[in-house]
């Protein structure tokens, strides 16, 4: 079943707020900050129990290490600092707590390196395609598994900044960004990587970096702006254009020399989960912690791809298949469509939070809240919007 929605919903669609933004980097962030209160501080509660179980820093500790990472972002991108500015000053929240949340990432990684009995979430963090020969043209979508709290603080943001292209994000309430789509035809889905070489050292964050991607007005600026980055975490980008081009970038902490490019041989779709693809070269000293921490991934990658092979070639990969790929079940509950496993500790139980699929030559957005087995998908048009932002 399919609920079509215009771009301006009321102010809710099913079971996720829609926050409107407009104006300056920290205008728009104080807009963001004060329609999304409840879910930021849900998400400020949330975080101070997982890095105290994971990390094993108290929130002071926290706030002392994102401290770091203020100039490294000054550097790469002021504004992204001035968004999180406004954030704190919308919901009421110290810019540290804010700068604090779109830390997850190298806030886990750098206690790992340094904490003893400091460990990872093992919970896998999204199964990522790009299939730019599918019946319906060019598709970019993921699950995006996380810990089932995720559930109660996403929100849906549609950004109209005063500067560069409109965009658009479904990302837990604080964040800058996770996957999205902007009016220059650009969409971007992203997959958690992390190896031994990651030790949280201030750089530009994993989040951060996902909300610049979608200020890109062209794929070239795009994979500019990755590679001018010196990145703080592992990451893996997954990038598609509305004329067909898609690109994927498997990223370890550093500059432009840590990223491997791969882009799509004939009709087959990029295909990517939480590990390092084997022809990435890897120094001596340096591991693929994903793994380890997450296991399944092998499994989610193997399975994807041998529902593409099996698929009867493009034509039948259409936007229906690749909807009922996503809510694929084998390897329960590790599986593409994730399930809470009841034999874990609930700190490392995952779901399947979000499943998306961008379709930006129409500028559309294919979204389940909550697993796609199970969920409504609802369509969001971007497109008379994304029109009127080029005009």
């Amino acid at each position: 079943m399919t609920d079509t929605i215009p771009l301006r919903p009321a102010a809710q669609m099913e079971g996720v707020p829609v926050l409107e933004l407009r104006g300056s980097a920290f205008e728009r962030g104080q807009q963001y900050g004060r329609q999304a209160k409840e879910r930021i501080l849900r998400s400020r509660a949330a975080y101070a129990e997982v890095y105290a179980h994971f990390a094993r820093w108290d929130w002071d500790q926290v706030l002392a290490e994102s401290a770091l990472f203020v100039e490294p972002i000054r550097a790469f991108g002021p504004q992204y600092l001035e968004e999180m500015r406004g954030i704190a000053v919308g919901s009421g929240l110290d810019f540290l707590d804010v700068l604090a949340l779109n830390l997850r990432t190298e806030i886990l990684f750098a206690a790992r390196a340094r904490e003893p009995g400091a460990s990872v979430p093992s919970v896998g963090e999204c199964t990522a395609f790009a299939d730019s020969g599918s019946a319906d043209g060019q598709l970019l979508g993921q699950n995006w598994d996380w810990m089932p709290f995720a559930a109660d603080t996403i929100v849906l943001i549609d950004a109209v900044p005063d500067d560069g292209p409109r965009w658009m994000t479904v990302v837990e309430a604080g964040l800058l960004a996770k996957f999205g789509m902007n009016s220059a035809g650009l969409a971007v889905t992203t997959n958690a990587l992390v190896t031994s070489g990651d030790a949280g050292e201030p750089g530009v964050p994993y989040h951060v970096m996902l909300r610049a991607l979608l200020d890109s007005t062209s794929a070239d600026d795009a994979v500019a702006t990755l590679s001018r980055a010196t990145r703080s975490s592992s990451a893996n980008y997954m990038i598609a254009a509305r004329d067909g081009w898609a690109i994927d970038a498997e990223s370890r902490p550093g500059g432009a020399d840590r990223i491997t490019w791969s882009t799509p041989r004939h009709a087959e779709p990029l295909l990517h989960a939480n590990h390092f693809s084997d022809t990435v070269p890897f120094p001596a000293d340096v591991t693929d912690v994903g793994l380890r921490v997450m296991p399944d991934s092998p499994h989610r990658l193997r399975r994807a791809a041998d529902l593409s092979a099996g698929a009867a070639g493009p034509a039948a990969r259409d936007l229906n298949w690749w909807k009922q790929s996503l809510a694929d079940h084998e390897g329960f509950p590790d599986s593409l469509c994730c399930h809470p496993n009841p034999d874990s500790h609930p700190m490392d139980q995952g779901a399947t939070v979000t499943g998306v699929i961008f379709d930006p030559a129409k500028s559309l957005v294919h979204l389940t809240i909550g697993p796609p087995c199970s969920s409504t998908w609802q369509v969001i048009d971007f497109s008379t919007a994304f029109e009127s932002d080029l005009q």
